[in-house]
């Protein structure tokens, strides 16, 4: 997994701004930045870093440039995410069936010396 692409998504504003596109694109800086509390300078720097890591696309139309989510990279994001947490989950389930056999044999150590 790219390190830009976690850098990108690091950032608040840049994840609204992805949440923005993937609700409707393409849009210009411009468009965007009246709905945030930022300049359109702001925005223009948060879309390049979106742009650097693969998740937006610009396209120019005449004399403006619009952008659009590019949703591969998420992907394949969604797909790492989901390999981590299956090994994660492998080493819970290890990890409760060990306690709870050192919990059985504990039980079992305690009931032995209680009928002793």
């Amino acid at each position: 997994m790219d390190a830009p692409i976690f850098a990108a998504l690091a950032d608040p504003m840049r994840r609204k701004l992805l949440l923005n596109l993937a609700e409707g694109s393409p849009k210009t800086a411009t468009q965007l930045a009246k709905e945030y509390p930022i300049s359109r300078q702001g925005i223009l720097k948060h879309l390049h870093i979106l742009e650097e890591a693969g998740l937006v696309t610009v396209h120019q139309e005449g004399r403006e440039k619009r952008y659009s989510l590019t949703p591969e990279p998420l992907t394949e994001l969604e797909q790492w995410i989901k390999e981590v947490s299956a090994k994660w989950d492998q080493r819970l389930l290890r990890l409760k069936t060990l306690l709870e056999n050192a919990e059985s044999a504990e039980q079992a150590a305690h009931h032995t010396s209680d009928v002793d």
